[in-house]
């Protein structure tokens, strides 16, 4: 089975028991919480990974250390995962579980690159924009980068909306240069309708 299909299938798993107990959402930041630290702590992953250490005392220590951080559920099915030796898939997981709730909730995550650092209305103005003309809840990660000049570049999904400052002046240089290459193509046209 593909890391993709693992991921996926614990992830709706996970998902079911969640909605059960009313806590999708609350479950999907101890995954987050989880992910994060298997993708960023070494020692954490090298402890969870390495076959040196029993899996008994694997399940020993994450006891210890969640059991009053989080609910019994949800360190019952991350135990499940140590049983099923999947513990390499968590961060694959985390993303496949929130790719269901953002389904689940309508929401989209959307990149959005401008040239200089919104403010906090500039934020709250570009999100709305964005969740009216998706018609879904757009959760948007601000970035800056000058080289875009001015305007804005949104990805989400597989797409990309550019509405750079850069973007439209490559245009205009295109259009420029392809209206150009038509007058040079009509003025040699015309030049060599007139010697003969």
């Amino acid at each position: 089975m593909s890391e993709t299909a693992v991921g996926e299938n614990y992830a709706g798993a996970l998902l079911e028991l969640a909605t059960r107990r009313d806590a999708a959402e609350a479950y999907g930041e101890y995954l987050a919480e989880l992910a994060s630290l298997y993708r960023e702590e070494g020692q954490f992953r090298l402890f969870l990974d390495t076959p040196r250490v029993p899996e008994g005392r694997k399940k020993e220590v994450l006891r210890e250390v969640l059991a009053d951080r989080v609910p019994e559920p949800f360190l019952h099915f991350l135990l499940v995962v140590l049983d099923k030796r999947r513990q390499r898939s968590i961060p694959r997981i985390e993303e496949a579980y929130r790719d269901l709730l953002d389904e689940r909730f309508g929401r989209v995550h959307a990149n959005v690159t401008l040239a200089l650092e919104p403010d906090d209305e500039l934020r709250e103005e570009i999100t709305e924009r964005l969740s009216s003309l998706l018609d879904r809840q757009v959760e948007a990660n601000f970035r800056t980068d000058e080289d875009i000049v001015g305007g804005i570049l949104v990805r989400f999904e597989d797409k990309v909306m550019d509405g750079s400052l850069r973007r439209r002046l490559q245009n205009l240089q295109r259009r420029l240069l392809d209206s150009g290459d038509s007058a040079a193509g009509a003025a040699a046209g015309g030049a060599q309708s007139t010697n003969t």
